[in-house]
C-alpha cells in the first residue's frame, strides 16, 4: 500500500509562513533532511537556492540554508528568480539540487519549498516520502534547532536576499537564444504579478526586441498575486480592450500575458480581449509542432482538468490527448513514459520537453509569440475553432481528506450527476494537493445544468465533511 505524504503536496511543501511546517525550526530541519539525502549520493553536494518576492522568503531561505550547511552542503543563491529558472540552472550548471522558496499563486502570507533534482526534475513521490520521514524523525528526536539570527523570521523585513546576478543572466540568455523569429513588431502588455518574473521579464523581452508594457511589476513583499497575475487575467484583458478602444493603431496591443508569482505558468489575452488559458495554448502549440514534425507520437499530455473541448479539437487534427492527475510533475512523468514532447495544464503550466523539465511561463510566452508571428495571425484566429464546454469548479473547505466515495451521500450524488450527463460531460471530485479543499468540477454542454450539478455535489460534500 502506497504511503501518503503529509508535508509534500503536488508542488512541494506549502503553508502559512511562520506556522508549521514553515516555522524557523521546521524549515531548518527540512534543509538538514534534504542535505542528508544529498550527501548519501555525493559527499560534497552543491545546492542552488532561489526565491520569489514574498516578505517571508528571505528568512525561510536563510533557515533552509542553515540546515543544509549543518551537514556540509555548499550553496549558491540566485536571489529572486522564477521556479523554472532554478530548474534550468540546477541541470545546466551541475548543482546536486535546486530549491525554490515560493508558494506560486498563493497569497503573500503563504510560502513553500520546492525541490528539484540535479536533472531539473521535481523529486519523485518516493524520494519526497523518504525525506519527509527524516524530517519527522529530526523534529521528534532532536533538540531545538540552532537559534535564528536577529533578522531570521522577521515578518517586517523585505524579501531581498542577495543573489548571484550571473545566474539569472545565464537563464535569460538561454531563453532569448531559443527564439529564431523576429518579434520586434509585437506590442505586448505583461503582468508579472509582482512576483519573480519582475526580476527577469524586462531583460528577456528587451533581448528579443518585443515592445513591452509592464503591469504589477513593483513587488513590495506583500503584493504578490494581489488581484493581479495569472489568477486575474481580466486585468490584462481590460488593459488590452482599452488599447483597442483608443482607436489608435500605434497604441493597440497584439497580445497580453500574465504570470503567477513564481512564473511557472502563463495565461494569455488575445487582441480581442479573449482569455487564452493553458488548454488553448496546448492546442495552438500542438498544431504547430505537429506541422513541423516535432510532436512525438502525435500525443499531448494534459490533466483531468483540461476541457473536453481541447480533447475533441486535438482529435480532429489527429492528435491524441492523455490525461494525468493534477500537477505538472505528473504531466512530466507521463510525458517521459510516453516520450511525448508537449504537455501541460489548463492553469497555464505548459511543458516543452525539448527545452525544459517544468512549466515555464516565460518560455511559453516566447513559443506562443513565435507561432503567432510566423503564422501572421493573432491568438483569436489560432484558437477560433476551440469550443469550450461549460465547466464549473467549486471548492469546499474540509475538516480532513477521507475517501469521498466511502461516504454514501457523496457517492450517491456523484452517481446521480454522472447518470444525468449520460456521457455528454465529465464529473471530477478530488482533494487539493496543497490546501484543505475538496474540488468539485462538472463539465457539460449546458451551463445551467453544469452549475446546478456542481453546487449540489459541493453541498453534499459540505454536509458530510465541511468545516
Amino acid at each position: 500500500m502506497t504511503q501518503t505524504r503529509q508535508l509534500f503536496g503536488t508542488d512541494g511543501i506549502r503553508g502559512v509562513a511562520g506556522e508549521f511546517p514553515l516555522t524557523p525550526d521546521s524549515v531548518y530541519w527540512i534543509g538538514r533532511a534534504l542535505g542528508h539525502d544529498l550527501v548519501r549520493v555525493n559527499a560534497k553536494p552543491r545546492v542552488l537556492i532561489g526565491q520569489d518576492t514574498r516578505i517571508s522568503s528571505r528568512w525561510i531561505a536563510d533557515r533552509f540554508l542553515q540546515g543544509l550547511a549543518s551537514v556540509g552542503v555548499a550553496t549558491r543563491s540566485a536571489g529572486v528568480i522564477t521556479t523554472p529558472g532554478v530548474a534550468f540552472l540546477a541541470r545546466s550548471q551541475g548543482f546536486d539540487a535546486g530549491v525554490v522558496i515560493s508558494a506560486s499563486h498563493n497569497p503573500w502570507t503563504d510560502n513553500g519549498i520546492k525541490i528539484f533534482s540535479r536533472d531539473g526534475y521535481k523529486l519523485p513521490d518516493a524520494r519526497e516520502l523518504a525525506i519527509e520521514k527524516e524530517i519527522f524523525a529530526l523534529l521528534q528526536d532532536s533538540s531545538a534547532a540552532p537559534a535564528a539570527d536577529s533578522t531570521s523570521g522577521s515578518t517586517s523585513e523585505a524579501s531581498s536576499l542577495p543573489g548571484d546576478e550571473s545566474l539569472r543572466q545565464a537563464y535569460v540568455r538561454w531563453l532569448a537564444g531559443s527564439v529564431s523569429a523576429d518579434l520586434s513588431r509585437l506590442r505586448v502588455v505583461v503582468d508579472t504579478a509582482n512576483g519573480a518574473a519582475a526580476a527577469e521579464a524586462p531583460a528577456l523581452f528587451r533581448a528579443v526586441r518585443v515592445s513591452t508594457t509592464f503591469l504589477h511589476s513593483a513587488p513590495d513583499g506583500q503584493n504578490i498575486n494581489d488581484n493581479c497575475g495569472a489568477l486575474h487575467p481580466e486585468t490584462v484583458a481590460h488593459f488590452v480592450a482599452e488599447s483597442v478602444a483608443s482607436g489608435k493603431q500605434e497604441e493597440r496591443f497584439d497580445v497580453g500575458v500574465t504570470f503567477d508569482g513564481d512564473a511557472d505558468r502563463a495565461i494569455f489575452v488575445s487582441k480581442a480581449g479573449k482569455i487564452v488559458d493553458g488548454d488553448a495554448v496546448l492546442l495552438v502549440t500542438a498544431r504547430s509542432m505537429m506541422a513541423q514534425g516535432r510532436l512525438c507520437s502525435d500525443t499531448v499530455v494534459s490533466t483531468v482538468m483540461s476541457n473536453l473541448g481541447l480533447e475533441k479539437a486535438l482529435a480532429a487534427g489527429g492528435i491524441r490527448m492523455v490525461r494525468t492527475p493534477v500537477g505538472d510533475k505528473y504531466v512530466l512523468e507521463e510525458m517521459v513514459r510516453l516520450d511525448a514532447a508537449l504537455g501541460g495544464e489548463q492553469s497555464g503550466h505548459v511543458i516543452f520537453r525539448e527545452y525544459s523539465t517544468t512549466g515555464d511561463g516565460l518560455l511559453t510566452a516566447l513559443r506562443l509569440f513565435e507561432i503567432a508571428r510566423l503564422a501572421g495571425v493573432g491568438l483569436d484566429e489560432l484558437t477560433a475553432d476551440l469550443f469550450i464546454y461549460p465547466q464549473r469548479l467549486v471548492n469546499v473547505r474540509v475538516r480532513d481528506k477521507k475517501g469521498l466515495q466511502e461516504m454514501p451521500a457523496i457517492a450517491q450524488e456523484i452517481r446521480r450527476v454522472e447518470d444525468a450527463l449520460a456521457g455528454t460531460g465529465r464529473v471530477l471530485v478530488r482533494f487539493s494537493g496543497t490546501e484543505p479543499l475538496a474540488r468539485v468540477m462538472v463539465e457539460g454542454p449546458d451551463l445551467e445544468q453544469v452549475e446546478s450539478f456542481s453546487l449540489s455535489m459541493a453541498e453534499a460534500i459540505r454536509g458530510e465533511m465541511g468545516e
